[in-house]
């Protein structure tokens, strides 16, 4: 039997071949006319879909590096900061803010829950010389996604900036970056963006740029300033070689995504997520989050009872050749992640349903064949209108 592999997790995410043929183009150099338009192309349409007119630096790295960036540029040794952990990426900018020797409070919720706006608020209010709130935007971990909007509100008197890491969110779900108040954004090309790994990005308010005018803490490669000099000259560019294949697909991929919509793109991720939702149901399975307001970048499911979800992943992508993601750190081994965060529609769900429904019965767990799949296609037909003439 030929083997096909069907890339399902929440991140690398498939990408458009449009997107895939901009990266096999001849090279060129980075410091000429032609990489200014296609560089200029790229940041100004990451703004329209982050609903920015903020300066927005890009980095080749991971969207970590950007996180990185976030803390060193904005805060100093001893600066105090706030950091919502409800997921393994809360926790690492609890992680990256420890090496910068920030003072770092932590507001812990439990992982299947979202952060509380009202306990933000009341942190701040007890410690009045908090600098920064970082908070998860779409925890991919979990599957819970953070009321941003919220808590921007919550923050926005107050002196701290608000720095929200939307690397699974930005392109998928609502975010509207200047209106909810949030000062650096901070996101990455292999989700909802529809391209490889490598590039970062952050946008940055002016209300953060007067921290990173006073901040001290070091930073060279990531260095915020820099990139805003570079960016504001005659010929935008970066400060040091770009990865100019992976620029030039983010240029297509975002026009692509400008060209379906910002609102009809989050409408298609909250669709496909019901979708899901109601189809693992019907295999007799559990959703991870209790919070599921707003989660429409990736549906975390609760492994049944006896069987690993290291197990169903693994039997989906030996068997299936369907590639999903297992749990992290304390969710290891309890929960699987299927994700339809990017360049997904129904039938790329339809594939990836019916390898789980196939690998739960050879598992050993109990469920009718086409339940969820049945299930998905009516939520489908419902949210959709399909289902008139």
């Amino acid at each position: 039997m030929i083997r096909k592999e069907y890339l399902m997790t929440p991140g690398p995410t498939p990408i458009p071949y449009q997107v895939s043929l901009a990266q096999a183009e001849p090279m060129i150099h980075h410091r000429t006319p032609a990489y200014t338009e296609i560089f200029v192309r790229m940041v100004e349409g990451l703004k329209k879909v982050l609903l920015t007119s903020n300066h927005v630096l890009t980095f080749a790295a991971s969207g970590t590096g950007a996180m990185e960036g976030a803390v060193a540029n904005c805060f100093s040794p001893g600066d105090r900061v706030l950091v919502a952990v409800g997921g393994k990426f809360g926790q690492r900018f609890a992680e990256i803010a420890k090496v910068y020797k920030l003072s770092v409070e932590l507001y812990e919720y439990p992982w299947d829950e979202a952060a509380d706006p009202e306990v933000i608020a009341a942190l701040l209010k007890d410690k009045p010389d908090i600098k920064g709130v970082f908070v998860t935007h779409s925890e991919t971990s979990t599957g819970v996604v953070n009321d941003v909007k919220c808590i921007g509100e919550v923050v926005r008197d107050t002196p701290a900036i608000l720095v929200v890491d939307s690397i699974s969110g930005a392109g998928a779900l609502e975010l509207r970056t200047d209106e909810w108040g949030v000062d650096v954004l901070v996101t990455g090309s292999q989700k909802a963006l529809m391209t490889p790994p490598g590039l970062a990005a952050a946008a940055v308010s002016a209300k953060a740029w007067e921290l990173i005018e006073a901040a001290d803490s070091p930073a060279y490669y990531f260095c915020f300033k820099k990139a805003r000099k570079k960016y504001d000259s005659q010929s935008p560019e970066t400060p040091y070689t770009p990865a100019i294949g992976l620029v030039k697909a983010m240029s297509e991929a975002v026009e692509l995504l400008l060209a379906e919509g910002l609102e009809e793109a989050w409408e298609r991720h909250r669709v496909l997520a019901l979708c899901t939702r109601d189809a693992v149901r019907a295999m007799g399975l559990e959703l991870f989050p209790k919070a599921l307001q707003g989660a429409f970048a990736v549906t975390a499911v609760k492994a049944p009872q006896g069987i690993s979800g290291g197990d169903v992943v693994r039997h989906m992508n030996r068997v299936h050749g369907v590639i999903i993601a297992g749990g992290q750190d304390r969710l290891k081994g309890k929960i699987f992640r299927i994700g339809h965060v990017g360049y997904y529609n129904f039938f790329d769900m339809v594939v990836a349903l019916s390898a789980l429904e196939m690998t739960l019965t050879a598992l050993g767990h109990r469920l009718e064949l086409g339940s969820g799949l049945a299930a998905a296609e009516s939520r489908y037909m419902e949210l959709t209108g399909s289902a008139r003439p």
